[in-house]
This record gives structure tokens, C-alpha cells and sequence, in this order.
């Protein structure tokens, strides 16, 4: 009996011992961590782009939201710009003399601008922007400006370093600043590299630049402070019309042959002109050039459109005033 008692009190010690080590054991609480919720996104608007605003050769300020992509070109030079920059796929119409590069023939021919500007088409075809050159007078693009459309005037360079101030001001509204730096880069680079070469050249030929002989004793020609005159005087020649009182002027033959150039370029060559017909103008084949057969027939879309290939024009003028210089 005392036995039996005995193991029922050591079962007794031994359960309080477990359950008083139970009791005192720490509960541990598992807690959730709270969700994170991320605040809802407020998508950050973008910038309205600013307008392009800038002055033409007239002091008239064009503005544009954005570059311009539906242009009409009425001159030549601020055709062969816009292609040169690599804007040239947005030329939606054209005067017909701008016909360089070819791809400028797909845009719609709005005639010679002889008889006037065709408004009515230019109207109707709304570009963003129109380009006019320095032959259309100050009154005629304010006529194109008050009926609503915006038009940049801008006037003929006298030099490379206008021809460059040119290119830029067409690739600010046209947003192609970055192709006009390459085109400016190359065209300079090509002029320096003849500048070096014409440097040694210490003969400067006389040159008459014929720009038209519809009246054959009386030819017209570009006289001083003009871009053409600029390129044949770098070209190490002397401007025969540098001498008249006018940009661009007629000179009569016996003037002419008076001052007996050197060289004549005939820029009329595409009319018809030759150096044949030349010399059969009464008095003309005393000349010393026709004498001597420096009468060259010449592109008149390389020098007398003043585009970015005026460079070339030098360097076509350069080759035939100095063609032991230059390759």
C-alpha cells in the first residue's frame, strides 16, 4: 500500500514540474506584417514644347509650334537649302526654276512666279510654312502674310559666312540643326581647303560675268557687293562689274571692250549663247578672252542661285581662272 502511494505521489511531482515549466514558458505572438500599399502613381505631364520664334531678313518674327513639316519654297536657294539639311521630304510645293536635286520635282510646280505669286494655290494646299527669297519684294509677302500664312523672307548672302548664317536660320524652323552643323562643317572645309591652295596665286584674271544677251550690245552682268562677285574675287579673278554702279547692271559693248577681260563666263550658255555666238557680236572678237578662247559656258544654277552650292560654284570658278592650282 505504502508503494502505491508512493508512485502515485512521484506522478503527482512530476506533472506539476511539466506543467509549472509550461506555465512559465513565454506565449509568442506571431504578428502579421502589414501590407505595404503604394500610392497611387501621379504620371508626370510632359513639357509643352516651346514655339520656335525667330526674325526673318525683313524684321518680321515667324512663329512656329512646332518645326515646320508642309513647306512651300518659291526660290531656288532656299529649295537646295531645305534638301541640304535633309528637310527636303516636307517640300510640298515649289516655284519652277527650283528644280535641284531632282528630288525637289516631286513637289507640286507652282509655276515661274513671273505674273505674280499664286496665292490661291499656296492657299489651298495650307502650308506650315512658306520660304520666299530676297527677289520678292517687301510688299508682296506682306500680302501673303495677311491672308494667314507664315512666311520667313530671307535675303541673299554676300558671302560663305552668310550663306552658313542661311542654313542655320532654315534648320531652326525646320528643327534640323544637327544636319545643318555636318552640311556647314563640310561646305567650310572645302573652302579652306582652296583658299590654301589659291594662296600662292598672285595673277588675278579680269572676268565679265554675262548673266543675259537678249540685248547682245548691251549684256546684263552682277556688278560689286553681290554674292557672285564675291566668289569670282575669292576665286583669285577680278569682277569686271565691279567697276559699275549697280548689283546688276548692263554694260554696253564698247564699254566692254574697252576693259578687255580675260576671261568671260557665260552664264547664258543654257539660252543659247556660245562662244561662236560671242564672237560674232560686232567688236567682240578684238577681246582678248575671245581672242585667246577663254569664253567658258557656265551653269547658272551653280553660282547664281545662292544655296549651298555656291561652294561648288567657287570651286568650278577657281578651276578655270587658275587651272594649274587646282585639280
Amino acid at each position: 500500500m505504502k508503494n502505491k502511494i508512493g508512485l502515485f505521489v512521484s506522478i503527482v511531482l512530476i506533472l506539476s514540474v511539466v506543467l509549472g515549466a509550461c506555465a512559465t514558458e513565454p506565449t509568442v505572438e506571431i504578428v502579421a506584417e502589414p501590407t505595404q500599399v503604394s500610392p497611387t502613381a501621379v504620371p508626370t505631364e510632359e513639357p509643352e514644347p516651346a514655339p520656335i520664334v525667330l526674325e526673318d531678313d525683313l524684321g518680321f518674327e515667324v512663329v512656329l509650334d512646332e518645326p515646320a513639316q508642309a513647306i512651300i519654297s518659291i526660290s531656288p536657294s532656299l529649295t537646295e537649302i531645305l534638301f541640304g539639311i535633309g528637310a527636303g521630304g516636307r517640300l510640298i510645293g515649289r516655284d519652277s526654276n527650283s528644280m535641284y536635286p531632282e528630288a525637289a520635282l516631286e513637289a507640286a510646280d507652282l509655276g515661274g512666279m513671273w505674273d505674280g505669286i499664286p496665292v490661291e494655290e499656296i492657299l489651298a494646299m495650307e502650308p506650315d510654312l512658306v520660304l520666299a527669297g530676297e527677289i520678292f519684294s517687301a510688299e508682296a509677302i506682306a500680302e501673303l502674310r495677311d491672308l494667314g500664312l507664315n512666311v520667313y523672307w530671307q535675303a541673299n548672302p554676300d558671302d560663305f559666312e552668310g550663306l552658313y548664317e542661311n542654313i542655320r536660320d532654315i534648320a531652326v524652323l525646320t528643327g534640323t540643326e544637327d544636319l545643318a552643323d555636318e552640311l556647314i562643317a563640310s561646305l567650310s572645309a572645302r573652302v579652306a581647303a582652296l583658299d590654301e591652295k589659291l594662296a600662292a596665286v598672285d595673277e588675278t584674271p579680269l572676268v565679265f560675268y554675262e548673266l543675259d544677251a537678249s540685248e547682245p550690245a548691251n549684256p546684263w552682268t552682277t556688278g560689286g557687293g553681290t554674292f557672285i562677285s564675291y566668289v569670282i574675287n575669292k576665286a583669285k579673278g577680278r569682277n569686271l562689274g565691279d567697276s559699275l554702279e549697280s548689283e546688276w547692271v548692263q554694260i554696253s559693248s564698247e564699254e566692254l571692250v574697252a576693259q578687255d577681260p580675260d576671261v568671260i563666263l557665260l552664264s547664258d550658255a543654257l539660252y543659247g549663247e556660245t562662244p561662236e555666238s560671242v564672237a560674232e557680236r560686232p567688236g567682240w572678237g578684238e577681246i582678248k578672252a575671245v581672242v585667246e578662247g577663254d569664253v567658258y559656258p557656265f551653269d547658272p544654277f551653280i553660282l547664281s542661285v545662292p544655296g549651298p552650292r555656291l561652294v561648288e560654284g567657287f570651286e568650278q570658278v577657281a578651276a578655270i581662272l587658275h587651272p594649274e592650282i587646282v585639280e
